[in-house]
């Protein structure tokens, strides 16, 4: 039934689309395909050459959308500022919302808490709010190198949080520490890594000990 719909095309080298010309390829053929249903599209390609806001996983992820609606200082700011910039372009689907100016609305709902009782009063219809469950076993990956972050892989992310027991266990994935451009100590924590057992645990760990790197630093 939906008439409206925007969708979200990531772009980057460990991304689904890796590419501009696949981007706008895939733009071409969505719109085409929406316009034959009569559905109006619009598109962003964004940025997808890591991961958005901290969490990798259910309960992570939720932690961080939480964070966002209630304006929290511990919240991601890149997930904040696309969480603005897609509700921006939703609401410029409306013709009472001139072109360019949805972000600055949209901003304007989150920062004065409307954005948080509406998500309140969707929980609410649907059972209730419960607290975001934390998972049992917890295990911080720390760097041998100094230097600055290069790259972030999230094909091996994603693997990575499967392995922990994603998304089945709701507890399980893993917690960005670093961004690219980060400067890194020896030691430093890069990520840490979030299962229910503590053999899921061991087997995901063995399996970043095989080189399985997600992150890679270079010279600053």
């Amino acid at each position: 039934g939906s008439t409206h719909v925007l969708i979200d095309i990531p772009v980057g080298p460990t991304a689904k689309v890796r590419s501009l010309d696949q981007a706008r390829a895939l733009e071409n053929l969505l719109c085409q395909v929406a316009g034959e249903m009569g559905i109006e599209v619009k598109t962003l390609i964004s940025d997808g050459t890591q991961p958005v806001g901290f969490g990798m996983g259910p309960a992570l992820e939720a932690r961080d959308v939480v964070a966002v609606l209630r304006n929290s200082k511990e919240a991601p700011a890149d997930l904040r500022d696309r969480a603005l910039s897609l509700a921006g372009l939703v609401l410029e689907l409306s013709p009472d919302v001139p072109e360019g100016q949805g972000k600055a609305l949209a901003q304007e709902i989150l920062n004065n808490g409307t954005a948080w009782q509406k998500f309140r009063n969707i929980c609410m219809a649907q059972g209730g709010i419960r607290e975001i469950p934390i998972a049992s076993h917890t295990h911080q990956i720390l760097s041998s190198e100094q230097g600055s972050v290069e790259m972030i892989d999230n094909r091996k992310i994603a693997r990575i949080a499967k392995l922990a027991g994603a998304p089945q266990d709701a507890v399980a994935g893993l917690d960005l520490h670093v961004k690219l451009g980060s400067n890194i100590e020896i030691g430093d924590p890069l990520y840490t890594l979030h299962t229910a057992s503590a053999g899921e645990l061991d087997y995901v760990k063995g399996y970043i000990e095989e080189g399985n790197h997600i992150i890679q630093i270079g010279k600053k």
